[in-house]
């Protein structure tokens, strides 16, 4: 059966870009122009275990609980160099400011194979296209670094739409935006729970990105897996 679509949202981060390199490796280079020394793989560590306790004491980004996400981050910058033995105050107050405008740049993100062509036909092919996105509200400076914004007519964030996916609610105001109904629609990520099943649970169809050699995780029909964005379009085409 044709699908028919009128409007495509899309993931960013491990769908259409990605992090040059881990986050423990950024922010140690970081710290060595500041002339400190910090273990890479103790950073890494140390940030996945703030961010987690971050993310689930302040939901989001914080928001509906007074926090801007540029402190929310600050705060995850600052306690994961801690974790990480610095103590320093004001150093580390200089290495969050730092790090926060650095993951806006070019230069922290690099496209994934296949996520600027495959962006172009859809939109050749009268496709709308909009972002729904886990972020905070330094993405569209990214996606404009990246050259990657006019692709879109609306870039919806978590922290802009007040529900971060798998809530539901996100997609909803994704489609208010695109002005169709669900089955006009279909969602594009990387994540099973959060992209996935969550738009499928809106009504959209979804296309999950899965890297050949990734984990497999749950059962996805073969026709919704991509395992380059560049199989989207013969999967779409009108």
């Amino acid at each position: 059966a044709m699908l028919r679509l009128r409007l495509l949202t899309w993931d960013v981060k491990d769908t259409l870009l990605r992090l040059r390199q881990p986050v423990g490796q950024s922010y140690a280079a970081e710290a060595r122009a500041q002339g400190l020394q910090v273990q890479p793989e103790a950073l890494g560590r140390s940030f996945r275990e703030v961010y987690g306790a971050q993310s689930r004491r302040f939901p989001n980004y914080g928001h509906g609980q007074g926090l801007s996400s540029r402190q929310w981050w600050l705060d995850v910058v600052k306690q994961s160099f801690r974790l990480s033995g610095v103590q320093d105050e004001a150093a580390l107050t200089k290495l969050a400011e730092k790090l926060y405008r650095d993951y806006c740049s070019s230069n922290t993100w690099e496209l994934l194979p296949g996520a600027a062509e495959t962006l172009s036909r859809c939109r050749q092919l009268g496709f709308r296209m909009g972002v729904v996105s886990n972020f905070d509200s330094r993405l569209e400076a990214i996606l404009s670094h990246c050259n990657l914004r006019h692709h879109f007519e609306f870039v919806l964030t978590s922290e802009a739409a007040g529900f971060a996916k798998p809530d539901g609610r996100i997609f909803e105001q994704a489609l208010r935006l695109g002005g169709v109904r669900p089955e006009q629609a279909a969602h594009i990520g990387d994540d099973y729970s959060r992209d996935y099943r969550a738009a499928r649970a809106a009504g959209m169809h979804s296309f999950l990105l899965r890297a050949a050699g990734q984990a497999e995780g749950p059962q996805v029909p073969p026709e919704h897996v991509l395992p380059t964005l560049s199989h989207l379009l013969a999967r779409i085409e009108k």
